[in-house]
């Protein structure tokens, strides 16, 4: 490349247009995955304290919510539940309930708008009354009995009409176990998205408030969900997922950890997908209602960096906001 004063790497971006006409990346409600908390209490919403915007839905404003994604143009919904207190146990016994809080959601959203997609979170902990995604004994998480419990959850998720059923708990086999037991119940079309790389991360507080498990929790879950200082480890996890039936890979939290989206996506050309967790969008909702950013700006250009970073797709509370944005 000549140098200046012959290259003048400004002179492309001086209009609208010509810089329209090299953008490398854009962003569309496509691109798009709206993340929701159903709850069972809601009537027909709860503000999430912690999360300025986001509500707790009901049943039925979760089908409204589904009827606007499909006007938005939004390709689908992620639910995760808030049940009562009184539903959970250490064995989280409500997670496969098929007359439960998510079954209903699951049926209600498909009745409303059958186009939009149904993504459903496997894991216990929106259900045990310790907080963690897996069963205990002796203050140990055991892996193969959880594992159990997943594929009995993630069964009664794709017989109430789930297209996906999205494993978070980071249970070693997990994948395998799901998908083997999915196809022998003859959901061999309903697909799995793999949390194949989930951090111990800080960023999951708010979330946790949103489901009622931020109190319940004991300890953490650093025994099984990855050190935020490892990248090898994210390669290893994600060639197991795959290997094991994975249709979709995804990285959890999403911004700080924008170099293993890169590196996965270009590892193995999978259909790779980033979270943009809780606290994620609670800082930059915090930060705008402040007025120390401009807060629809940082909303699309976080979204925007996950595209940048390779992700196909991102889930975000963010979702509606945006869409509406990139709808003009």
């Amino acid at each position: 490349m000549a140098a200046f004063p012959t290259t003048r790497m400004r002179r492309m971006r001086a209009h609208d247009w010509s810089r329209r006409l090299m953008r490398e990346h854009t962003l569309t409600p496509n691109d798009l995955i709206w993340t929701l908390v159903v709850s069972d209490k809601a009537d027909p919403t709860e503000p999430v304290a912690s999360m300025p915007g986001v509500k707790r839905l009901s049943v039925k404003a979760a089908a409204d919510a589904a009827r606007r994604a499909r006007d938005l143009g939004i390709p689908a919904i992620a639910i995760f539940p808030h049940i009562d207190p009184s539903l959970k146990d250490e064995n989280g016994r409500e997670a496969d309930n098929p007359d439960g809080l998510v079954a209903q959601a699951i049926k209600a959203m498909k009745d409303a708008a059958p186009e939009v997609g149904i993504i459903c979170d496997v894991a216990l902990d929106p259900f045990t009354d310790h907080g963690h995604d897996g069963l205990i004994e002796d203050g140990v998480i055991l892996n193969d009995a959880t594992v159990e419990r997943l594929c009995s959850q993630a069964l009664m998720q794709a017989a109430s009409g789930a297209d996906v059923v999205a494993p978070s708990d980071m249970m070693d086999g997990r994948i395998g176990s799901i998908r083997e037991a999915l196809d022998a119940e003859g959901f061999q079309d309903t697909m799995i998205m793999s949390y194949a790389a989930k951090y111990a991360s800080a960023f999951y507080g708010p979330y946790r408030d949103a489901i009622g498990s931020a109190t319940a929790l004991q300890g953490d879950k650093k025994t099984y969900q990855m050190d935020p200082a490892n990248t090898d480890e994210a390669i290893r996890e994600v060639a197991l997922d795959i290997d094991e039936g994975a249709d979709m890979i995804m990285v959890k939290p999403g911004l700080p950890y924008l170099d293993i989206v890169a590196r996965l996506k270009a590892t193995f050309e999978m259909p790779t997908y980033a979270f943009q967790v809780s606290g994620e969008y609670a800082m930059i909702q915090a930060a705008a209602q402040n007025g120390w950013i401009d807060g629809e700006r940082a909303m699309l250009e976080s979204l925007l960096a996950f595209k940048r970073a390779g992700a196909d797709g991102v889930l975000t509370y963010f979702a509606p906001k945006a869409a509406e944005l990139l709808n003009g």
